[in-house]
């Protein structure tokens, strides 16, 4: 009878190794470098109508201590076909509603001989899964939410869940559960290779899995798994806590599982707000979009602002001064007014500053103005190019046989050929460039190559004829010399 399908393989990111678990644990030490993300964003989510948040703080919430980093992870490499993990965060009562921005797991593999495709769910639960209230529920479809592909080897990917803030349809939790929590659960729709549930597990060099962490179990009422049912399944199934979950079954650490939300109704200070009809009222930037206003600056309020005056920020390029002018006067003297309620005290008239170009470079300092002319992205005032992050650009990275869109510098790590930053994996011809010099097609020219040549040495018919004269001789071994290095 196969009781440990949750047998763990111990992970580590650094040259240490860590131990974790007892028992039917069987922990296999393997290293892997620093966990890529994977990025999928919600285009639509239909909820109820709800307002918009206004300067509401973003709150992470995680069971877990680790820090998705460098360190120590405990694969769950029996973990099947069906199955979710998911955990539940408590929320102050009075912070509800509370809007779900980001969901993040880790996932990883060990000493994987072929690429691997996971399909995936997240769904987000008001209270717990058994409260049986699911709020949003989105599976990969690798048209808008992309599925888990990881390339072999042993390799680590955050499967970082969003949702398009500039969206009008949001994902928000009110409380109808009276549990003041919410709980967040992914779900492996399908393996890359599925094993047979509760007799043998998944193949653990073929597939991808969830991850705890080694700090040992904290949550166990909090940390879930929906397990599978089958014949042989002795661990039970449905909805449980670790805590209900069979002890002999029960992963050693919490899972790799975190959250941000941000609540709806969080206390903002009040400005002074202007209605259509020029009337001020002094209310917070949130109240103040409802009923149709505009917010004036920060530290405003209707016993000093007069809607309507104009009265801002006038920066006047002749002289590289800011004056409080309205409207009118601020054009006469060839200013430009940088809105009503501003003020000089808090406005940067000639930003400057780090622009960050298409191909990943970065120029500077320049104005914002031309920054854009150049397509480029402003960093801020008083940004240096020693100090921005510029994003890299992303272009096809091909494989021995696997495509995978990633930055250049990621892409030589993993031992592949970079296209460049114009290039996507979806153009399925992209990777099949050939080298005459690559005879083994590994698309790297080295010495495997050059002892093809030596081996098929005076031949006539061999693809070691590199410049075709008919015989394989010097030339052709002059020829893989000169194109030493990556078939591009």
């Amino acid at each position: 009878m196969f009781l440990n399908r949750y047998y763990c393989l111990l992970l580590s990111f650094v040259s240490s190794i860590s131990l974790a678990g007892e028992g039917r644990l069987d922990p296999t030490p393997v290293s892997f470098s620093t966990p890529t993300s994977l990025k999928a964003t919600f285009k639509e989510v239909k909820q109820k109508t709800q307002r918009a948040v206004g300067g509401c703080p973003q709150v992470p919430v995680a069971l877990t201590d680790s820090d998705f980093g460098d360190g120590a992870y405990v694969l769950q490499a029996g973990f099947a076909q069906g199955e979710s993990l998911g955990a539940t965060y408590s929320v102050p009562e009075d912070s509800f509603p509370i809007k779900i921005d980001t969901m993040e797991v880790l996932f990883g593999t060990s000493n994987t001989i072929v690429e691997t495709t996971t399909h995936w769910s997240v769904t987000v639960w008001d209270g717990t899964p058994t409260d049986e209230m699911p709020v949003a529920t989105f599976s990969s479809d690798d048209l808008i939410l992309p599925h888990l592909v990881m390339p072999p080897g042993t390799n680590g990917v955050i499967l970082s869940v969003s949702v398009d803030p500039n969206d009008s349809d949001q994902i928000y939790i009110y409380n109808d559960s009276g549990t003041n929590s919410f709980t967040v659960s992914f779900r492996i729709d399908q393996h890359n290779q599925s094993g047979s549930p509760c007799i043998s597990s998944p193949p653990s060099n073929r597939n991808a899995f969830p991850c705890t962490d080694t700090s040992g179990l904290d949550f166990p009422n909090e940390n879930w798994i929906d397990a599978v049912d089958g014949t042989w399944c002795a661990c039970g199934s449905g909805w449980m806590t670790f805590q209900q979950f069979p002890s002999f079954c029960t992963p050693s650490g919490d899972w790799i599982l975190r959250s941000f939300y941000t609540p709806v109704n969080c206390s903002e200070d009040p400005v002074a707000c202007c209605l259509a009809d020029d009337t001020c009222q002094d209310l917070s930037p949130s109240d103040c979009t409802i009923f149709g206003g505009e917010s004036a600056a920060e530290g405003t309020s209707c016993a000093t602002y007069v809607c309507g005056s104009g009265l801002g920020a006038c920066c006047v390029e002749a002289t590289g001064n800011c004056v409080n002018f309205d409207l009118d006067t601020c054009n006469t003297v060839g200013g430009t007014h940088m809105g009503e309620g501003t003020n000089c005290d808090t406005t940067t008239c000639f930003p400057e500053g780090a622009c960050c170009l298409s191909d990943g470079a970065c120029i500077g300092p320049v104005t914002p103005e031309d920054c854009v002319a150049v397509a480029g992205t402003f960093q801020g005032d008083g940004v240096s190019c020693s100090t921005a992050n510029c994003p890299q650009p992303i272009g096809a990275c091909c494989g021995t046989d696997w495509c995978l869109d990633l930055t250049e510098d990621d892409c030589t790590a993993v031992g592949g050929a970079w296209q460049g930053s114009a290039t996507v994996c979806d153009d399925g011809s992209i990777c099949d460039l050939k080298c005459a010099e690559d005879l083994d097609g590994d698309r790297l020219i080295n010495v495997n190559d050059l002892l093809t040549v030596v081996g098929d040495w005076g031949l006539s018919d061999s693809e070691a004829d590199i410049d075709g004269s008919g015989t394989v001789d010097t030339a052709d071994l002059l020829a893989v010399i000169a194109a030493w290095g990556v078939c591009e």
